[in-house]
């Protein structure tokens, strides 16, 4: 079956919305994309830019923003859902009367559903049965592809040539995705990296060195491969792009919101006032709880994301959790069993 891919709808005036407008704008697509916020849509059609959540960036002209997501549906041919995991199901929902059949829905958000433990494949796929699924992910800070600074990153989707007419849509020189059809595997890897960079965040600010950083993102790529393996995805997966790359990014860099948000609370301070000075989501937070409780449905033994969703949720003592993990039993590598 051929796929012709030509107008891109955003849905997401976000960050990462924004950037990815003006990836698709120097692709040569039509773009359409969709605001909450009245303030960005004005900013985006009279100054080519975007203040709110993308400061410091001219977007390319022609982004066409707008406060009226049915009408982004209605014209797009495929559309990038670029909301917050814990939106999408409602957003979804929303515009299921006016989505046409057959126009595919590429997730970008990076997280669990929190009241169901959900991947966002599997909540689209409820709100959504009729739009074919993809997924992108990867290491990619908005702001950088917003410059349209050289990124690489997964796109995954089952059907193989509605996965390369995507990667041909979107795709530039400096804007590079890699096909796969392990769309397990890709979202395992988005999801449960937010967990790990809170966790090297959290080792950054309570001054515990490189080599414990080094350490736990080694060890948090195992809890990956474990988790992904045990819900169908394959391992392989997150060596690469998806999991490895974007675990190395968001856990080592204070542009990522994750990793930034574990430093402050590595350095004493608490989650609310962290959060109380954001507008942006570290969709971590929401995630920790979920990755826990799926390890524990599945029996898959994920340690970091444990302690995080310990300390995040459940007023765990910061230090007492770090203890717990530097005193578990001595295992041999490679354990694939915990």
């Amino acid at each position: 079956m051929s796929h012709s891919i030509e107008h891109i709808g955003i849905l997401g005036g976000g960050a990462w919305g924004t950037a990815l407008a003006s990836s698709a704008r120097r692709a040569g697509r039509p773009v359409s994309l969709w605001a909450r916020e009245p303030e960005v849509v004005a900013a985006i059609r009279a100054n080519n830019a975007n203040p709110d959540f993308l400061p410091g960036v001219d977007l390319p002209e022609g982004i066409d923003a707008t406060t009226d997501a049915t009408a982004v549906v209605a014209r797009a041919d495929a559309v990038l859902l670029v909301t917050p995991a814990q939106a999408v199901r409602a957003t979804c929902t929303a515009l299921a009367p006016h989505w046409r059949p057959g126009v595919p829905v590429v997730i970008c958000a990076k997280g669990l559903e929190t009241a169901t433990g959900a991947m966002m494949g599997d909540v689209v796929a409820d709100a959504l049965p009729m739009a074919p699924l993809a997924v992108l992910s990867g290491p990619t800070f908005a702001s950088e592809v917003g410059r349209g600074c050289p990124t690489a990153l997964t796109l995954a989707c089952a059907d193989r040539a509605l996965g390369e007419a995507l990667v041909h849509a979107l795709g530039t020189p400096t804007f590079r995705p890699y096909w796969s059809d392990d769309v397990t595997g890709v979202q395992v890897g988005g999801a449960v990296k937010n967990v790990l960079a809170i966790a090297c965040g959290i080792v950054e600010g309570r001054g515990l060195g490189d080599n414990a950083r080094a350490a736990l993102v080694t060890r948090g790529l195992a809890e990956l491969s474990r988790l992904a393996g045990a819900l169908g995805g394959r391992p392989d997966t997150l060596m690469g792009l998806s999991g490895l790359g974007d675990l190395l990014l968001t856990a080592t860099s204070m542009q990522s919101r994750n990793y930034s948000l574990g430093v402050a609370l590595g350095e004493g301070r608490t989650l609310a006032e962290v959060l109380g000075e954001r507008r942006s989501v570290a969709e971590g937070v929401h995630t920790a709880r979920a990755v826990a409780e799926m390890g524990i449905r599945l029996g898959v033994d994920l340690p970091i994301s444990a302690a995080v969703d310990a300390v995040l949720n459940q007023d765990a003592d910061l230090d007492r959790a770090i203890v717990g993990l530097l005193s578990r039993p001595f295992r041999p590598e490679p354990d694939h069993n915990s």
